[in-house]
C-alpha cells in the first residue's frame, strides 16, 4: 500500500493510522528485479567512515589549516576543568587505526573517547572552577545594569543602508579570514608578509552567517516571542553545514533535545567560539538596545553553547548595539567589556587583553602577550579569539582597513574574528568607510549552504534584517 493522501491520517491517533495500514495492506510478491535491492544499496557505512575520518583529521575549507577537531575536543573538555587522561589514552591507538584503515577500531574509539569525555572527572585545581557558572540571563543581570535603550534618530532607509553596509563589511572580513584561519602570527608573516587585503579571489561561502540567517529567519516569523526553540526549528529546516559545537547541537535537536540540553549532550566543544561568531546579529536586530541583543544573544547561545561559549556571543552582540549611538571605537570596546560580569572568566580574558593594549603602543607586543597566555586554547577556543577582536579594534579605531590588518596578523579563528567586529564599522561609518576594494569582488551577490538564500544579494539579507528589528519593535 502506497500511502500519498493526506486523508488517510486525519483525524486519526498514531494507534489508529498503525492498526488501519496493516489492515489495508495486500500481500505484494516482488518481482526477481525488486528482490535484488542491493543493487540500489548505498553503503552507508563507508559514508560513516568518511564522516568521522575527517572529524579525526581534516583540513580546514578555504585555508587548509589542520583541524583535529576531536583532539581539539580532549582539548577543550581540559580546559574546562576536567581530568581527560583517560581519553588521551585513546590518541595514539585511534592514530594508527586512521593511517591503517582499521576503519572498526576507528569508530570504536572515537565512541570511546565521548565516553570518556562525558565521564571525565572534575580536576578541582583547574583554574576553571575559580569562576562562577553562568547557567541562565537572569543570573547574568544579577551581576550587570544595563544602559537604557537610546532611540536611532535615522529614517528606515537610513537603517536600512547603515545595515547593508554592516553586513558588507562582516562578509568582507569573513572572507578575509577564511583565507588564512588556523594559523599562528608568525607563520602567516613568514608566509604572507603583512597581510592588508584578499589573498586571492574571495568567497561569501561561510558557515559562520549561516546562524545569523537562522536567526532573521526565525524572528521574521516569531517576534518578540522568538525562542531558542524557534531558531533550533529553523537549524533543523535550513543549515545544510555544521562543524564541531553546532554539529552535535543539531543532531541533537533533530533527535528532540532542544535548548538549553542541545549545548551540552555529548557537546565538549561548547565553550569554543560558535556562539561568538554569530553575535553581532543581535546587535544589528536591537540597534541601540544593549540588554535586548544581550538578552537575544544568550538565547541563541544556549542552543550550542554554555557559559563562556554563550558571553562570547553577547560580547559581540552589545558591541555592535552600541555602535549605533557611539561613533568612538575604543569607548565602545570599553562599554562593551564592562558590560561582562566581572567574575566570569570571560571577562578576565577580555580584560587582560585590553590591559595590554593600555600597556603598549602597537598591537603586536598587546596581542603576543594575549597570545602566549591563551596558548593551551585551541584556535577555535573563544578565548584567544575574543582577545584578538579586543587588540584589532584598541589599535584600529576608526580604521577598517588597519582593523583588518591586526585581525588578520593575529591569527587564530580569522573569519569569525574579522566578520564580527567589521560588521560595526559598516554601522558607525555606513559605506564611506568601507574601501570599494572590500566590496567590488562581490557586486553585492551572496551564496551560502542555508536553504532559501542559496543565491540572493547582500541588499536582501539587509532588508531582511531591518524587517526583524521591526518585528522586535512590534511595528
Amino acid at each position: 500500500m502506497s500511502i500519498k493522501k493526506v486523508e488517510f491520517y486525519e483525524g486519526k491517533t498514531a494507534r489508529q493510522i498503525a492498526i488501519d495500514m496493516i489492515n489495508s495492506t495486500e500481500p505484494r510478491l516482488q518481482t526477481e528485479e525488486e528482490a535484488s535491492w542491493t543493487q540500489n544499496y548505498v553503503d552507508r557505512g563507508a559514508l560513516e567512515v568518511e564522516h568521522y575520518r575527517k572529524r579525526w583529521f581534516s583540513e580546514v575549507p578555504g585555508s587548509m589549516a589542520p583541524d583535529h577537531v576531536l583532539i581539539g575536543a580532549i582539548q577543550a573538555q581540559q580546559n574546562k576543568g576536567y581530568d581527560v587522561r583517560e581519553a588521551e589514552k585513546l590518541i595514539v591507538p585511534t592514530q594508527i587505526a586512521y593511517e591503517t584503515g582499521d576503519h572498526g577500531t576507528l569508530l570504536k574509539n572515537i565512541a570511546l573517547i565521548f565516553k570518556c569525555l562525558s565521564e571525565a572527572p572534575k580536576n578541582l585545581e583547574d583554574p576553571y572552577w575559580n569562576y562562577p557558572q553562568y547557567e541562565s540571563f537572569e543570573q547574568y543581570l544579577e551581576k550587570v545594569s544595563f544602559p537604557e535603550a537610546q532611540e536611532i534618530n535615522l529614517t528606515d532607509d537610513e537603517i536600512i543602508e547603515k545595515i547593508h553596509a554592516a553586513w558588507c563589511a562582516q562578509i568582507a572580513g569573513g572572507a578575509l579570514g577564511t583565507i588564512i584561519e588556523g594559523y599562528t602570527t608568525d607563520n602567516i608573516r613568514k608566509k604572507f608578509g603583512e597581510v592588508r587585503g584578499y589573498l586571492r579571489k574571495p568567497s561569501t561561502h561561510n558557515d559562520d552567517n549561516l546562524f545569523e540567517l537562522a536567526i532573521i529567519d526565525a524572528i521574521n516569523k516569531k517576534g518578540k516571542e522568538v525562542t531558542a526553540e524557534d531558531i533550533a526549528l529553523e537549524w533543523i529546516a535550513n543549515i545544510t553545514y555544521t562543524w564541531s559545537a553546532e554539529e552535535v547541537a543539531l543532531q541533537n535537536l533533530k533527535r528532540g533535545i532542544f535548548p538549553p540540553e542541545s549545548a551540552k549532550v555529548n557537546n565538549p566543544w561548547n565553550e569554543w567560539i560558535g556562539a561568538q561568531m554569530r553575535g553581532s546579529i543581535f546587535g544589528l536586530v536591537a540597534p541601540g538596545n544593549p540588554e535586548l541583543a544581550a538578552r537575544l544573544a544568550w538565547m541563541d547561545g544556549s542552543i550550542s553553547h554554555v557559559n563562556n561559549g554563550i558571553m562570547g556571543e553577547v560580547f559581540n552582540a552589545v558591541l555592535t548595539a552600541l555602535s549605533w549611538t557611539n561613533s568612538h571605537v575604543r569607548t565602545i570596546l570599553e562599554q562593551t567589556i564592562d558590560l561582562i560580569p566581572h567574575d566570569s572568566e570571560y571577562y578576565s580574558v577580555v580584560k587582560f587583553a585590553h590591559e595590554q593594549c593600555l600597556q603598549h603602543d602597537s598591537w603586536e607586543p598587546a596581542w603576543r602577550a594575549c597570545e602566549e597566555k591563551y596558548r593551551r586554547y585551541n584556535w577555535i577556543h573563544t578565548y584567544p579569539n575574543a582577545a584578538a577582536e579586543v587588540v584589532a579594534l584598541y589599535y584600529g579605531e576608526e580604521d577598517f582597513d588597519e582593523c583588518m590588518h591586526i585581525i588578520a596578523m593575529c591569527g587564530q579563528d580569522v573569519d569569525c574574528n574579522a566578520g564580527m567586529i567589521g560588521t560595526i564599522y559598516g554601522v558607525i561609518h555606513g559605506f564611506a568607510g568601507i574601501h570599494d576594494k572590500w566590496l567590488e569582488p562581490f557586486n553585492d551577490e551572496f551564496e551560502s549552504l542555508y536553504r532559501g538564500y542559496e543565491k540572493t544579494t547582500i541588499r536582501k539579507i539587509a532588508e531582511d534584517t531591518f524587517t526583524a528589528y521591526t518585528a522586535l519593535k512590534g511595528e
